[in-house]
């Protein structure tokens, strides 16, 4: 894989030197711009940037396109944009300072010994010519309360973030932290479940019950021939305009990818080719090389209307010893018919998805996803075991009600018993002991409830709420819901309904309120419950008051 990457950026830059066009860093993931982008998609309604896009992160780029379109807009009607959203605004193009054509407003009022923090969003900004450079310090302190007693759980994180370009040609981009974490308890059950931190990768034991580990990601990336994008990194990535994703979402490990994106007229294709971690007992030993397995993801996403946004997705995943299969660089959509070449014995899914903007209130999205269908066992009621689907079905709704920045937002999603799990466990759709996809893994019926506020330029707002309903796996059945365990070992082929087995039934509930006291400087305080009942396993309920300080990066969320 690396190989790969290497060989195809060199030819790249060997290609197209004379056309490489102003190439850009990616908005990081859960970067607070985000809910903007959401209400200026929606508000916009007609423009392509966003509508024709269901990948994230976002380049800065397009994001700041975006917003200065939005700001022509405001010019010819005052009421477009909200305060908040005017604030939101500057705060965007002040955090991609080098795509801003007005920086106005930037610069620090007493630069600290005139060399620190210069402009308000950068400790060190340097924009000449040919060079531009961003470096900020990264750090995340939560401290809680839990019911469940034990030890108290904490977040220390501390590290670094920075991101470039040279001669606008080339981009770059790297975050660095050094993390002590302990969870609250069903994280740490989850934890010696899996051997598994979720979000990261190796780790090490820390105080007893909690881990230290170190999570680093970065890329480089640049444009070729104007509508050719190429990613070389290792971070993660998101597909789907939902909180969940049923394709790839952002919930696991990082891993090694080659990203190519072409954005034409009203079409953006996405190739993505990923070096993973299969499955792997004492993955947290620290004395092994770990082996290796391969995926590689189109999805193909085009504006049929105005209003409109169908994509098509396809995935495989595979092994081949430590090797990737050169038949899956096919850059064109239909890697199904190159895993039949290859013998059909890879992990393949499909699917739809779809985006429709109205009214400029609302969205409305969803997704279907497809790892094996037989129409033939589909009807009857039987249950065949590898009719394996799941459906995300969502609504956005902005200014609810009249009320300025009110948004909220509902989303169901459900996979069938078996959904990405293979006969070997090399081809499951996982890394690093984490699902590639939902959380839940499969079989299960979720439904979220998030409401969005924020009554003020500097104070953010929401309440979230998780509902779920799963079977549940024993050391002797196989009901569908472990994507890591063979699906040959199940009992039956018939049976399986939605979900399937003994129940577990889950509660996450959420309120947080957030106060930027300096430009990504945030403190927060928020209130956690959870319930889990079950028919196997012990409950397991929880409620947890947390306070905390955190500076350039996302926050620790504990959302499953």
């Amino acid at each position: 894989m690396q190989f790969i990457a290497k060989s195809i950026l060199r030819l790249s830059v060997f290609l197209f030197p004379a056309v490489t066009l102003g190439q850009s860093t990616y908005l990081p993931q859960g970067h607070k711009h985000q809910a903007l982008l959401d209400r200026l998609e929606i508000k916009l309604q007609y423009n392509t940037d966003l509508n024709v896009s269901t990948l994230k992160p976002l380049s800065r780029r397009i994001a700041v396109r975006v917003g200065e379109y939005a700001d022509s807009v405001q010019m010819v009607n005052p009421d477009f944009l909200s305060k908040v959203d005017q604030y939101n605004l500057k705060s965007l193009y002040m955090n991609s300072s080098e795509w801003a054509s007005d920086t106005t407003g930037f610069a620090s009022r007493r630069p600290i010994l005139k060399t620190f923090y210069k402009t308000k969003a950068n400790f060190i900004e340097v924009n000449q010519k040919d060079f531009f450079l961003a470096v900020n310090p990264v750090f995340q302190g939560q401290l809680s309360a839990e019911s469940d007693g034990g030890d108290r759980p904490f977040v220390n994180s501390k590290g670094f973030t920075l991101r470039g370009m040279i001669a606008k040609r080339l981009g770059f981009s790297a975050y660095l932290t050094d993390n002590q974490e302990r969870g609250p308890l069903y994280v740490q059950d989850r934890i010696i479940r899996y051997d598994a931190v979720p979000g990261v990768g190796f780790y090490k034991d820390f105080k007893n019950t909690a881990t230290d580990y170190i999570d680093a990601r970065g890329s480089i990336n640049f444009t070729a021939a104007k509508y050719l994008d190429f990613q070389f990194g290792y971070d993660k990535n998101f597909i789907g305009n939902g909180y969940r994703s049923l394709y790839l979402s952002d919930y696991g490990n990082s891993y090694l990818f080659l990203k190519i994106n072409t954005r034409i007229w009203k079409i953006d294709y996405m190739n993505l080719f990923m070096e993973l971690v299969p499955q792997t007992i004492d993955i947290s030993a620290g004395d092994k090389i770990l082996d290796r397995k391969y995926a590689a993801i189109h999805h193909l996403s085009m504006q049929v209307t105005r209003w409109l946004n169908v994509g098509v997705f396809e995935a495989v995943t595979f092994g081949r010893k430590n090797h990737f299969d050169f038949l899956y660089l096919n850059p064109i959509i239909f890697l199904r018919a190159s895993e039949q070449q290859a013998g059909s014995g890879d992990n393949a899914i499909i699917g739809l998805d779809l985006k429709a903007n109205v009214a400029k209130r609302f969205q409305f999205y969803g997704q279907l996803m497809l790892d094996e269908l037989k129409l033939s066992e589909a009807g009857g009621g039987k249950g065949w075991w590898a009719n394996k689907f799941g459906v995300q079905a969502g609504a956005k709704y902005i200014d609810a009600f009249g009320a300025k920045n009110l948004d909220l937002q509902g989303e169901l999603n459900f996979a069938r018993p078996f959904s990405y799990t293979h006969y070997d466990s090399v081809a499951n759709y996982t890394h690093y002991n984490q699902p590639l996809a939902h959380p839940l893994g499969a079989n299960f019926i979720e439904a979220i409830g998030i409401i969005r506020y924020q009554p003020h330029p500097k104070w953010n707002t929401s309440a979230r709420l998780i509902l779920w309903t799963q079977g549940t796996d024993t050391a002797d059945s196989n009901v569908g819901s472990n994507i890591f365990m063979l699906n040959t070992t199940r009992k039956s082929d018939y049976g399986y309904s939605l979900p399937n087995g003994p129940r577990s039934n889950g509660i996450n509930a959420q309120l947080l309120a957030s106060y930027e006291w300096k430009e990504n400087l945030f403190i927060e305080g928020s209130v956690l419950i959870r319930r889990l009942t079950s028919a196997v396993t012990p409950d397991r309920n929880t409620s947890m008051f947390t306070l905390g300080v955190r500076m350039n990066m996302f926050r620790r969320e504990y959302d499953y």
